[in-house]
């Protein structure tokens, strides 16, 4: 089932087989950035963490994703949220 992304504010998008051989935890990203659980949602091959409202969070968890050995683009992808509301954007992972 696809993942809703919410517009003005950005999500991370991560390959969940990537966050998995990183050995990242859900528990790690929630004590830094507070989520909720609508914040952290996982979908097949897919985990989308946001939408993500502090700039210095979103920093925080792009350096803590490359100091684990994931590469932008190949493994996670900031969705920007810089969108119209009346927009709906959906996001799946394609089976590799």
């Amino acid at each position: 089932m696809p993942i809703q992304l919410v517009s003005g504010a950005p999500t991370l998008v991560v390959r969940r087989s990537a966050f998995e051989r990183a050995a990242l935890t859900r528990e790690a990203i929630d004590r830094a950035l507070l989520l909720t659980d609508e914040e952290f949602r996982v979908e097949r091959g897919l985990i989308a963490i946001g939408p993500i409202y502090e700039d210095d969070g979103l920093v925080a968890l792009v350096r803590a994703f490359e100091d684990a050995g994931l590469t932008y683009f190949d493994d996670f992808f900031e969705m920007s949220g810089n969108w119209p509301e009346w927009l709906s954007l959906l996001s799946m992972a394609r089976e590799a």
